[in-house]
């Protein structure tokens, strides 16, 4: 009858070692984080950098339409195109999931289509191709949400789709054993669980678009119509005040994005305590 000798196991590593291991590879990471900061600031030339980008004084001019014309011209063409982006996207999304084959592939073509062709050019394919080849003049404003909502609807539907996809198929099917319409099921069960699984997308979709505003500025702008990037550049050259007006225009963008960042994490964590 043989023996097996037994195999020595590994054993295991200390508490103590381990949180050593960790305070080292900290005290590494902290004193390289150290040292790139010192070797920036003794690169950097802090005269140059105060007088081309923290000029804040130069630019003093800008604030009352900066703040007036262009952030609210700003958070008026990102709503009123995601209004339009999402009555579309519910529309798409709708049609993506019908039973109407035609319905799916013109709902599928306009998705690809879309979400294929750069936002520029949907703008300069509705600022000038449309009143070049109709004879139709657009006002800003309109051009803005036609052409940021029918990029964002496509965006929008396959989010709305994925969420329409995510809620239980029983609740669908327990409602139409009650005798409803598909299309009231639809509208009063599916469509509002899907919007609270998809709201931290969306607030996310509303960022991008608070960002992709600031391409009207290629359509040629009345001084009432200037949105905040247009103040950045035109500060440029106005106020030989260097980046500095790019720098007031990215804070003012950020005065709408941060909140609007914050609000996506809190729907994220909504939803993942429900789902735990």
């Amino acid at each position: 009858m043989s023996t097996q000798t037994p195999t020595p196991t590994a054993a295991a590593p200390r508490p103590g070692r381990a949180r050593r291991r960790r305070a080292v590879s900290l005290a590494v990471q902290a004193a390289i984080l150290v040292l790139a900061l010192a070797a920036l600031a003794l690169v950097v030339d802090w005269t140059t950098l105060a007088e081309n980008v923290f000029n804040f004084a130069a630019v003093a001019p800008m604030f009352p339409n900066i703040v007036l014309v262009g952030l609210g011209n700003t958070l008026f063409y990102t709503v009123t195109s995601f209004v339009v982006g999402l009555l579309g996207g519910i529309l798409l999304a709708l049609m993506r999931m019908s039973s109407f084959a035609p319905y799916r592939w013109l709902a599928t073509a306009y998705v690809e289509f879309f979400r294929g062709v750069p936002a520029l050019l949907v703008f300069l394919a509705f600022g000038y191709g449309v009143p070049f080849a109709f004879g139709v003049t657009w006002p800003i404003p309109v051009v803005v949400m036609t052409a940021l909502g029918m990029v964002s609807a496509a965006y929008i539907a396959e989010t709305l789709r994925a969420g329409l996809q995510a809620v239980p198929r029983g609740q669908m099917e327990a409602a139409r054993s009650l005798g409803m319409p598909h299309w009231r099921a639809m509208v009063t069960i599916a469509i509002p669980q899907a919007f609270r699984i998809v709201l931290p997308p969306l607030t996310n979709e509303v960022i991008l678009l608070t960002k992709d505003s600031s391409l009207v500025y290629v359509l040629g702008l009345a001084a009432h119509e200037y949105e905040l990037t247009k103040f950045g550049r035109d500060g440029i050259s106005a106020l030989d005040a260097g980046m500095t007006p790019i720098l007031v225009a990215g804070l003012c963008y950020l005065v709408i994005t941060v909140p609007l960042s914050l609000l996506a994490r809190r729907f994220e964590a909504r939803s993942s305590r429900k789902v735990s």
